[in-house]
């Protein structure tokens, strides 16, 4: 593989319509190509790291030339390459401001006046803190961007309205959700209350007994994890994958603590077996990968 750094000048500005176009078209043909890398656009001057193997890249640079949107193409760097610095971008893009421009000054005495061809072929050595540097903001972008499962910021108004209609039911659910949870903590202290002091003897637990407590409780916890399920619709801190694999693996493992075995079918037993099974190892995998990431 290679790395394939050039720059050129606009023969117009570019309006972010006109941006978009180019992205559309570099990501689609990139993509197909197995090609990564960075577009940066300031003062009508174009930035562009392309990553691939050089049978391909070199004939596209040769087609990118003859590109009439530029002029003045300017290769500065063809590197040989192990690995890529922009692997999951099929062509990322930047826009730097004034503190960008100043952050980098100092370094072969580089300024904003030289963010043009000539003057990155007469500064060579900017090239690799500056692509560290856009790396470091195209990772942040990715960190940085909350989560939504109904956003209201979408670009279309209908769905917007939509988004906006939902969650107000969803607040409903989580309000009626907690009025349920309210009346299974009630349920548990009669279920106690019955056990132990209206049932003769008083104070002894049966075995029967602590399964039907234990039920009780459980059910509780259920509607308290269905509860956060509900809230993460309206959040964008979490992706509800694990929580929802999380409750179902709570619920299911509730009806094995309180399964009557005497009267159940080995069938129905082992089922609930294989349930347990996967939901168990779904949950450590998206564990896993959690932790790796």
């Amino acid at each position: 593989m290679i790395r394939l750094v050039y720059t050129s000048t606009a023969v117009k500005d570019l309006s972010s319509e006109d941006l978009l176009q180019i992205l559309k078209s570099c990501r689609k043909n990139n993509s197909a190509n197995d090609i990564t890398g960075i577009l940066l656009y300031a003062k009508r001057t174009f930035f562009q790291a392309l990553e691939g193997e050089e049978s391909i890249l070199l004939p596209l640079f040769e087609q990118i030339k003859k590109d009439p949107r530029h002029t003045d193409v300017t290769l500065i760097e063809t590197k040989a390459i192990t690995e890529r610095e922009f692997p999951y971008w099929n062509m990322g893009f930047q826009k730097l401001n004034h503190q960008d421009f100043k952050s980098l000054e100092g370094i072969d005495e580089f300024s904003e006046d030289d963010f043009n061809p000539a003057g990155f072929l007469a500064h060579k050595a900017i090239i690799s803190p500056l692509m560290k540097m856009l790396k470091g903001k195209l990772i942040n972008q990715v960190e940085e961007a909350p989560h939504e499962e109904l956003p209201l910021g979408h670009e279309d108004p209908f769905i917007r309205g939509l988004n906006r209609t939902i969650r107000f039911a969803v607040k409903c659910l989580a309000v009626l959700m907690v009025f349920v949870i309210i009346m299974g903590v009630i349920d548990v202290v009669y279920v106690l209350y019955e056990k132990v002091i209206v049932t003769q003897p008083m104070f002894l637990l049966t075995i029967n007994d602590m399964l039907a407590t234990f039920g009780a409780f459980l059910a509780v916890l259920i509607a308290i994890e269905i509860f956060l399920n509900i809230t993460l619709y309206i959040r964008s801190d979490i992706i509800p994958v694990k929580l929802v694999v999380a409750t179902a693996l709570m619920a299911i493992s509730r009806k094995v603590i309180v399964f009557d075995f005497k009267n159940l079918d080995p069938e129905y037993v082992a089922a609930s077996s294989l349930v347990v099974i996967a939901l168990g190892i779904t949950y450590w995998l998206i564990d896993k990968k959690e932790s790796s990431g």
